[in-house]
């Protein structure tokens, strides 16, 4: 008797072309209910998998694209300690081996280290003891860190951690546990990179807490499925699931613990919460760790610097059309290889207390469009066929169609003066000089930086510095972070290589212009002299 979820509904993530198949969704659930729990007071018992448990098993194994495959590849699962994350992998570690109809299935254990990857092998051979059916069907070998299942001629393996022993694999699964303690990206890329490229539905099934390392591949993956969950990313072969607590939310509140941890009172008393709770209070050392571990949180992340909402609140319908014939200042960001090339246009108050207006205008090569999408699962693409993402020819920018673009625009609007980034830029300033405009270098230290910095964020938050809703725009404000220096200083970053910020670096440059140019304005620009 399969136990059922009181309504199951598909993850939004699910395409309209594809489908739910309740055959291949009860399959994997049965075969999972099946097993046993291996740990204390549940040891032995039946796997009733707990709602947000099942949840994942239909939706991974349940959703098929026309042809009958998952749609899902690669599953993440971000979980506090002691929900049942190392039950729950060992039971699809053996699914993916003896239940998944994957003729010579070759099914792989990573983490951090053998070690590691071994907690969950040993709990699927505990899962396999347990049942004296499955210890008929599957063979384990315990000195190779090996499960077989010969009816098949498949395996379940534990591997360790060297990646440069790994290429050549035909991986049709990996569990992955413990993502966020990975020391490189190496063991990642080689198990998830083109080795499942032979089968017809691979899975890797990524569990793992929150970690404290945000230059991890660790990390990396959390802010991707973060960011699919909340809308700024898109990959249909990408399940994301987080349980967590925001960092605004009360860390010592029971109501905060329930929705970060959704098997309490099932596989973690809460009382053990409370324990741990009241120890971090009492020495304020543990609270980082019990945020991390209890709450889900990554405890070493730099914060985004300022909500999307702020910027949302900016938004004013105008087009380029309305500001023809007006003073602007620009700030152009020339890209390196894998950058966008950006050039920013504020045009300042034409009142006192007025509003400033920006235009933003982007740049790529048209070759690297599709590798960009594939890699960073950003929609280019989208952007592009939408008109707030221009390409130029080849696969490197080419700085000659910026030139000529920029000269058209200042015959449309009056630029004052564009700042630059210096580096690499020393060919086009000069081009742009050629023609007439006023170019300024612009350093990207702290010195140069932090002063338009701290006043972009002054007019963003009263709502003064406005844009048009280019969603390129948005997306880079959003991944904004603040780096500090010892004085107080800020300059804009980036936290990875693919969350590009260059718009708002161009725009906090041509606004340092704007706003110098504005704030020293002499009193007799508009009344003259005085005689007296």
């Amino acid at each position: 008797m399969i136990r059922k979820l009181k309504k199951y509904i598909p993850t939004k993530f699910m395409l309209e072309s594809s489908h739910y198949d309740k055959e291949k969704a009860d399959h994997a659930v049965n075969f999972i209910q099946n097993l046993t729990h291996t740990k204390g007071e549940w040891d032995k018992q039946k796997f009733e998998l707990v709602d947000w448990q099942e949840q994942i098993i239909r939706d991974i194994f349940g959703i098929v694209k026309e042809d009958g495959t998952r749609q899902f590849r690669t599953a993440y699962v971000e979980i506090p300690k002691k929900n049942g994350k190392s039950e729950l992998a060992a039971a699809i570690a053996l699914l993916l081996t003896g239940a998944d109809k994957e003729p010579s299935a070759e099914v792989y254990g990573c983490a951090s280290d053998k070690e590691q990857a071994t907690i969950v092998y040993d709990v699927a051979m505990k899962m396999i003891d347990n049942d004296p059916k499955l210890s008929k069907r599957f063979e384990i070998r315990e000195s190779k860190k090996l499960i077989t299942y010969p009816k098949t001629n498949s395996k379940y393996k534990v591997l360790s951690a060297e990646a440069y022993t790994k290429h050549g694999l035909n991986v049709s699964g990996v569990v992955f546990d413990e993502l966020h303690a990975q020391p490189n990206r190496d063991l990642y890329e080689v198990m998830t990179t083109g080795s499942g490229d032979a089968r017809r539905q691979p899975l890797y099934f990524l569990i793992t807490t929150a970690g404290n390392n945000t230059n991890s591949i660790g990390y990396e993956v959390h802010t991707k499925a973060k960011d699919i969950i909340e809308g700024r990313k898109f990959d249909p072969t990408f399940y994301p699931v987080i349980y967590g607590a925001d960092k605004e939310e009360d860390w010592t509140s029971e109501e905060v613990w329930r929705k970060a941890n959704p098997s309490l009172d099932i596989t973690i008393g809460i009382d053990r919460v409370r324990e741990a709770c009241e120890s971090a209070k009492q020495n304020p050392s543990e609270e980082m760790t019990f945020r991390q571990l209890r709450l889900n949180q990554w405890t070493g992340q730099v914060s985004r610097w300022l909500p999307v909402e702020y910027y949302d609140k900016c938004y004013l319908k105008y087009t380029a059309e309305v500001l023809k014939g007006r003073q602007c200042y620009g700030g152009l960001d020339l890209s390196s290889t894998g950058d966008i090339t950006a050039l920013s246009l504020i045009f300042p108050p034409s009142e006192d207390d007025g509003d400033y207006l920006s235009l933003d205008y982007y740049w790529i090569p048209e070759e690297t469009v599709a590798q960009r999408v594939k890699r960073d699962s950003v929609l280019y693409d989208q952007w592009v066929r939408d008109n707030y993402l221009m390409t130029t020819e080849g696969n490197v920018i080419h700085y000659g169609f910026i030139e000529k673009f920029i000269e058209d625009l200042s015959k449309e609007f009056e630029i004052i003066e564009i700042a630059f980034d210096r580096w690499g830029a020393t060919q086009v300033s000069q081009n742009l000089e050629g023609i007439g405009l006023v170019v300024m270098p612009f350093g990207q230290g702290y010195k140069d930086m932090s002063p338009p910095t701290k006043e972009f964020e002054k007019l963003i938050k009263s709502g003064k510095l406005r844009h048009n809703g280019n969603p390129v725009s948005r997306w880079m404000f959003d991944n904004i972070v603040i780096r500090k220096d010892p004085a107080g200083n800020i300059k804009m970053d980036k936290e990875k290589a693919a969350e590009k910020i260059d718009g708002m670096v161009a725009r906090v440059m041509a606004l340092d212009r704007a706003t110098r140019r504005v704030n020293t304005k002499s009193i007799y620009d508009t009344r003259g002299i005085l005689v007296l």
